[in-house]
């Protein structure tokens, strides 16, 4: 079981999460965050955390294409401990839908 970073991250990045996270799961791209699955011991202390609840529980379903991509962005991004700056629009990109499709060209988060 694990936690994940969804859509609404991109373009968002607010990082709030990071500071709570006992096990410093988290990894940083240039657009957004996410968790390393296998590193991730589901306490849920980052889903509260984050302004754009793009944290969510594996066990919410169908997350797979999710997982997959946490998963193998982990493994290229660099693992991030510390809150930065979120981006200046970060208000503006919040909630808006079409995300991924916009950012990565999929509309599926396995696709990348």
């Amino acid at each position: 079981m694990t936690h994940v970073v969804t859509e609404n991250c991109i373009k968002c990045k607010y990082m709030d999460c990071v500071t709570v996270c006992p096990v410093d799961c988290f990894y940083e791209g240039e657009t957004m965050l996410v968790i390393h699955p296998d590193e991730c011991i589901d306490c849920g202390v980052c889903a509260p955390e984050c302004p754009a609840q793009a944290i969510r529980s594996d066990m919410d379903g169908e997350l797979d294409g999710w997982i997959a991509f946490n998963l193998r962005h982990a493994s290229q991004w660099p693992n991030i401990q510390t809150k930065g700056v979120p981006p200046a629009d970060a208000s503006v990109w919040d909630g808006r839908p079409g995300k991924l499709l916009d950012v990565f060209g999929v509309m599926n988060p396995a696709e990348t």
